[in-house]
């Protein structure tokens, strides 16, 4: 745990990748951002103890104190203010299952999707909380739900990496921060900051033009360099080739959940059987539930057909400040009809290195600052939307805690994400929690309409996978 508050999501303004993702969602509901994650503990912790838990957690990371504020005029660039009439009675909430039952999904996953769908409201922090009572066994769950433009999944681990303890007890050694300064916002200064913004972009259009003439000096190794990055940049922000799949095409606003455990270790011995990677075998594991479950539902397809299939691809360097959102887009044909799983592996893994050796990979950074600086949601919507509504499946892996994390004398036994649907069939994440994979699957309800059914395929894809290596636990679905 870092000693030290107000260490992460220290940047003041948004970036022009953030504005797109804030600005996109109020111009369409189907491009709402939020991510969730729920914690399945051990114990339910006492709600004193988890409303001053929380309380702390808002003073060590100010951000979380913070609501978005938009420039006059529509202007510029958002930037973070504190908030004046923050009230964490709002943010932090509770309820209780009816009965415990056997079975942890089944009361969980109705409230989790209600919860995830449910709009922030855009005049307060970005986030909301809820303790659920009631699960088998004494456990309950912690649901922390927070907007996409406070951070990707990596910062999310580094926040959660900061906010947990390593022990069951009560640490009374803890740093006790105190709450930020509240500040109002000052019209005066508003300018002051946008007109200095702006004003930045001279010095970089200066450089730029500074390197285009410069390149006018050696013009052939110039026009080679520029066609090869126009090239991939048209590769990177272009839809996957290959026609979507006719079966997912409906979207719709409803999302249900899914959450299945994976044992981590057989899952990396899988990807490396055939010299692959960890994330080799979790996309071919993926793939092969989608091909499956096209196979259960009357849709067959063929040895070379293709799932268009986005990943996005950490870009984060050293130094970076922590939280924010630091990823790029990896944009791939995957190789759905590849029923042998080594050799499905082997082409997913050969493609996802084509993907990230993009040279224009990190091109999205280059058009959302013109996008951002556009006043109103359409724009961002326009070009959101073109950039996700012909990808079927976004799936998304991010190492996470290895060690034992308590919350309020709770041992967290499972971390399964929950990231949003930005225009796409699925979205699929997986986080390492301790031994396991927790994999979280958010399903556009008018695209997968039989949920049960495509869980077992789920479930079934990675059996194939795992079965390259003999001995292989089974997958669990999550009821």
């Amino acid at each position: 745990m870092s000693d030290t508050p107000g260490t992460w999501g220290g940047a003041r303004e948004m970036s022009p990748f953030e504005v797109i993702m804030w600005r996109a969602e109020a111009g369409e509901p189907r491009l709402r951002c939020p991510v969730l994650a729920v914690e399945i503990l051990d114990a339910t912790p006492e709600w004193d103890r988890l409303c001053a838990a929380v309380d702390w957690a808002t003073r060590m990371v100010p951000r979380f104190r913070e609501r978005v504020r938009e420039p006059l005029g529509g202007l510029g660039t958002p930037y973070w203010i504190h908030d004046v009439e923050f009230d964490l009675h709002y943010h932090l909430r509770r309820v209780r299952l009816p009965g415990a039952g056997t079975e942890v999904w089944s009361g969980l996953g109705p409230i989790a999707e209600q919860f995830s769908m449910t709009p922030f409201d855009r005049a307060r922090p970005p986030w909301e909380a809820m303790l659920v009572e009631g699960l088998p066994g004494g456990r309950s769950a912690f649901l922390f739900k927070l907007h996409h433009v406070l951070t990707d999944g990596i910062g999310a681990v580094q926040l959660l990496s900061q906010l947990h303890s390593r022990k069951r007890e009560h640490d009374d050694a803890k740093p006790q921060p105190p709450a930020p300064a509240t500040e109002a916002p000052d019209p005066v200064a508003e300018i002051d900051r946008l007109v200095r913004r702006e004003l930045g972009t001279v010095p970089r259009a200066a450089r730029a033009v500074r390197d285009v003439l410069g390149a006018l000096t050696r013009p052939v190794s110039a026009v080679r360099s520029t066609a090869g990055y126009l090239g991939s940049a048209v590769r990177v922000l272009s839809p996957p080739s290959g026609a979507a799949s006719e079966l997912l095409r409906p979207r719709g606003l409803s999302w249900r959940f899914a959450a299945l455990d994976v044992a981590f270790a057989d899952l990396r011995a899988a990807g490396r059987s055939v010299g692959g990677s960890f994330n080799d075998a979790y996309l071919a594991a993926l793939l092969g539930g989608f091909r499956l479950y096209h196979e259960e539902m009357g849709h067959p397809v063929a040895a070379d057909a293709t799932l268009r299939t986005s990943t996005p691809v950490s870009v984060r360097r050293a130094g970076d400040v922590a939280g924010g959102n630091r990823w790029a887009p990896a944009r791939i044909s995957a190789p759905m009809g590849i029923v042998d799983a080594g050799e499905r592996m082997r082409t997913v893994g050969a493609r996802m290195r084509a993907a990230r050796d993009e040279p224009a990979l990190e091109s999205p950074d280059v058009v959302a600052p013109l996008v951002a600086r556009l006043p109103g949601p359409v724009p961002a919507a326009l070009v959101v939307g073109a950039g996700t509504a012909g990808t079927d499946l976004q799936a998304s892996n991010v190492p996470g805690l290895r060690s034992e994390a308590y919350l309020c004398g709770g041992r967290i036994e499972r971390v399964y994400p929950f990231a949003p649907l930005p225009g796409c069939a699925a979205m699929i994440s997986v986080v390492t929690h301790g031994d396991t994979c927790c994999v979280g699957a958010n399903l556009d309800a008018a695209a997968i309409t039989d949920r049960d059914l495509f869980t077992e395929c789920l479930a079934a894809g990675f059996a194939e996978v795992l079965a390259v290596v003999p001995g292989s636990a089974e997958p669990v679905v999550v009821r």
